[in-house]
């Protein structure tokens, strides 16, 4: 059983999923709270400790987060993406291909961005510091407009525009 909770943030709801056996399953942005099915009267530690990291960030407090993440409901090359973008620092960004290159194989440029597609712990894991090669924003599960305001956040972009 999974515990959930549900954040309130400057980009919209956030529901964070896990319980203390095994970690976090999830943290995703909501638009539709009933349409998440987990049984809210659960409680997890992790759960709420995430809550907690999801605010300070939001305040401006904390630049990273030290939560238990379940690694297991990916591939083992999702996998790798994603610890792979755990390294990209707050403020900062990188592209697709250079995460690509970071694991070693250029050619898997589109596979790298499958697998930060299906990224299962929004922010946390911080998939909306990868943009195109060009410089612009490209696909966000959260979408364009809340990855543009997290980089902003971030200060990674100016505001108003999307990259110089």
């Amino acid at each position: 059983m999974l515990a959930l909770t549900f954040i309130e943030t400057p980009l919209g709801q956030i529901a964070v999923a896990g319980n203390d056996t095994q970690g976090i399953y999830s943290i995703a942005f909501v638009d539709d709270k009933d349409a998440v099915v987990a049984d809210d009267k659960l409680t997890a530690t992790c759960v709420e400790n995430a809550a907690r990291q999801l605010a300070a960030y939001f305040d401006g407090k904390l630049t990273s987060f030290d939560l238990p993440l379940y690694w297991g409901q990916g591939t083992v090359f999702q996998q790798k993406v994603w610890k792979q973008l755990i390294m990209i620092p707050f403020g900062t960004t990188c592209s697709y291909l250079q995460l690509a290159q970071q694991l070693g194989d250029a050619k898997a440029v589109r596979a790298v961005g499958l697998a930060n597609g299906k990224n299962p712990f929004a922010i946390v894991v911080p998939c909306h510091r990868v943009i195109g090669s060009n410089r612009q924003l490209v696909g966000y599960a959260g979408g364009l407009e809340r990855k543009h305001q997290l980089l902003h956040f971030e200060k990674a972009i100016p505001q108003g525009r999307l990259f110089i």
